[in-house]
């Protein structure tokens, strides 16, 4: 009994341009989940921390982001496993990993403009926390439009939505 050669794994067209943002966004929600870990593990040294890293008030505002960027790490590495399972299969009409990475980067985009805003009312200008969150508020911004964009428009020509209505008021599959 022979087998079917396999299918050659190439990009679907509605994945194209994603590749660096998805290499993004596994580094990202492996670090936030990396960075929790390390957290609540206390293996943090002062020398590393953020400014009044002791200070009770500035500690809870530092675990408030906890949910935040695990809900971002949850939807992200969800919709990077559907992305991926979707390529394997080459069956187009699964589409649920488009939703969990709007939410994933839209929840990454806003974990990074809270604490840009929170760092410049503060007055503190440290690289060390700009950097990180500047690229945590602006590397999903192109995807996030391209996602929305993509909703919006429809599937690319020639290819037709699941379950679209056809002229005689049924569905097609």
């Amino acid at each position: 009994m022979t087998q079917a050669p396999a299918r050659p794994r190439t990009a679907p067209p509605h994945d194209e341009g994603l590749r660096p943002v998805k290499a993004a966004m596994l580094v990202t929600d492996l670090a936030f989940l990396l960075y929790w870990s390390v957290a609540l593990l206390g293996l943090i040294p002062a020398a590393y921390a953020y400014k009044d890293y002791d200070d009770p008030v500035m500690s809870d505002w530092n675990y408030s982001f906890l949910p935040l960027d695990v809900a971002a790490s949850a939807t992200g590495l969800a919709s990077l496993y559907l992305c991926r399972r979707e390529r394997r299969t080459g069956s187009p009409h699964r589409t649920a990993w488009r939703p969990l990475m709007l939410v994933s980067l839209t929840l990454t985009s806003t974990a990074g403009l809270q604490a840009v805003v929170f760092w410049a009312l503060r007055g503190d200008w440290s690289p060390t926390w700009w950097i990180p969150n500047l690229a945590l508020l602006l590397f999903p911004v192109p995807a996030i439009v391209r996602l929305t964009r993509r909703a919006a428009t429809g599937p690319p020509p020639g290819r037709r939505a699941e379950g679209s209505v056809t002229s005689a008021g049924g569905t097609r599959p």
